[in-house]
C-alpha cells in the first residue's frame, strides 16, 4: 500500500471514530441528572425567565434537532455558549489552550530526555545494580500520583527553598505581549515564546520559573514509560548483527550506542511520544489544578463546579478531537518512517 493510500484509509477510519465520540458526548451530557437550566437560577425563578433561558440555549427543541444543531455547530467550529456569561465556549477554550500546550510541551521534553537517557543507561548496564536502580526509579515515578508529587515539589522547592513559585503562570501584570512591528502583532499565547518575540529576557526567565515545577512533575511521572520502552528496544537492538559489526570495526561504544543502536530503536519511542503527548494535552487536569495553572484542565474543573454543561461538553469534544488528530498524525509519521506498517 502506498503512503497516500494509507493516509486516506486512516483518515476515513478516523471520521466514524470522531462521529461516535461526538455522539457519546452529546448523549452523556443529556442523561446527566439535573436540569442545566434550573441549575442556573435560584429556587424561586420565574417560569418565563426559565423558558426564555431554555430557548436561548436551544434546549426547547427535540433531541434529534438538538443533535443536528450540535453537529453542525461543531463542523463550523461553534461549541455553543457558556451558561454563565453567554460568551462563546470556543473562544474560552482557545484562550486557555496555549497554557495547556506549553505545559504539555515542556513536560514531554523532560519525560523524553530523562526517559531515553536513563533507558539507554539501563540497557548498557543490563542486569547490574545500576539497571535495577533505574528500573525501580521508573516504576516508582509512574506509580506516584501526579498531584501528590506536585504538592511535594511545592513543599520543598517553593515553601522551604523559595526557588520556584508555587502556582500560577506568571507574575500578574507582566504577561509578555509578543512581537509588535508597526501595525503587525504576533502573539502565540505561549509565554516562553512570546517573551522571546518581545525580546524581554527577564520575562522569559520568569515564565520558565513558573513553568518548571508543573512541567517537571508531569514529565517525571511520564518518564517511567520511556525508560521501560527505551530499555526494551535498546536491548533488542544491541543484540543485532549490525551493532556487532560496528563494534568489530573499532567504533567507540558511545558512538555505537547513541548513533547506531538508538537510531534504530527510536521508532517505537517516537510512536509513544505522539500518544503520550496527546494524553498530556487531555490529561493535565490534576497538574493544572495542583499548580493553579490556567489551562484547559483547570477550565474544565471550574466549569464542572459551575455546572456549565455547554462548556463541559465543548471542552470534552475539543480534548477528543485533539487526541484523535494527534493519533492520526503519529500513525502517518510512523508509516512514513517504517514502510512495513503499510503492508
Amino acid at each position: 500500500m502506498s503512503l497516500r493510500s494509507y493516509v486516506i484509509a486512516r483518515v476515513l477510519l478516523t471520521i466514524p471514530m470522531l462521529l461516535l465520540l461526538l455522539t457519546l458526548v452529546f448523549l452523556i451530557t443529556r442523561v446527566l441528572p439535573g436540569d442545566p437550566v434550573l441549575l442556573h437560577f435560584e429556587k424561586q425563578a420565574k417560569p418565563e425567565a426559565v423558558e426564555e433561558f431554555r430557548q436561548r440555549l436551544g434546549l426547547d427543541k427535540s433531541l434529534p434537532e438538538q443533535y443536528v444543531d450540535y453537529l453542525t455547530g461543531v463542523l463550523r467550529g461553534d461549541l455553543g455558549k457558556s451558561m454563565q456569561d453567554f460568551s462563546p465556549v470556543a473562544q474560552q477554550i482557545f484562550s486557555a489552550f496555549p497554557a495547556t500546550l506549553e505545559l504539555a510541551i515542556f513536560g514531554m521534553i523532560i519525560a523524553v530526555v530523562l526517559g531515553i537517557f536513563l533507558g539507554v543507561r539501563s540497557s548498557r548496564s543490563y542486569n547490574t545494580g545500576e539497571d535495577h536502580v533505574i528500573r525501580t526509579f521508573g516504576i516508582a515515578t509512574y506509580a506516584i500520583p501526579v498531584f501528590f508529587l506536585g504538592m511535594v515539589l511545592q513543599l520543598v522547592f517553593s515553601i522551604q527553598l523559595h526557588w520556584f513559585p508555587s502556582g500560577g503562570r506568571i507574575y500578574p501584570g507582566s504577561e509578555p505581549l509578543g512581537l509588535n512591528l508597526g501595525g503587525f502583532h504576533l502573539a502565540t499565547g505561549l509565554y516562553t515564546v512570546d517573551s522571546l518575540l518581545e525580546g524581554n529576557l527577564s520575562k522569559f526567565v520568569q515564565a520558565l520559573r513558573y513553568l518548571f515545577l508543573p512541567s517537571f512533575a508531569l514529565g517525571l511521572v511520564l518518564c517511567g514509560i520511556f525508560i521501560r520502552l527505551t530499555r526494551t528496544s535498546m536491548l533488542e537492538t544491541l543484540r543485532l548483527d549490525f551493532v556487532t559489526a560496528a563494534r568489530a570495526r573499532g567504533l567507540k561504544e558511545r558512538t555505537v550506542v547513541y548513533t547506531y543502536a538508538l537510531r534504530n530503536a527510536f521508532l517505537p519511542i517516537l510512536t509513544m511520544m505522539g500518544l503520550q503527548f496527546a494524553a498530556l494535552l487531555a490529561g493535565a487536569i490534576l497538574t493544572e489544578t495542583t499548580f493553579s495553572w490556567p489551562g484547559l484542565g483547570r477550565y474544565l474543573v471550574d466549569r464542572i463546579a459551575f455546572r456549565d454543561y455547554t462548556a463541559i461538553q465543548g471542552a470534552v469534544v475539543f480534548f477528543g478531537l485533539l487526541v484523535a488528530l494527534v493519533s492520526l498524525m503519529v500513525d502517518i509519521l510512523y508509516a512514513y518512517l517504517d514502510p512495513r506498517i503499510r503492508l
